[in-house]
């Protein structure tokens, strides 16, 4: 699979938290915005690739 590059506009103070929460974590940002993505297809019955 490929991957994409992507501008996102998001409030600065929930990105900071949230890039903080996933730094603690171990988590990678931009892998949890790709579930998050799947998961909204899923729940929407979409076909997720």
């Amino acid at each position: 699979m490929t991957s994409k590059n992507v501008t996102l506009k998001i409030d600065s103070k929930v990105y900071d938290e949230y890039r903080k929460f996933c730094k603690e974590e171990g988590i990678i940002v931009s892998k949890q915005i790709e579930k998050f993505i799947k998961e909204e297809l899923k729940n929407n019955k979409k076909q997720v690739l």
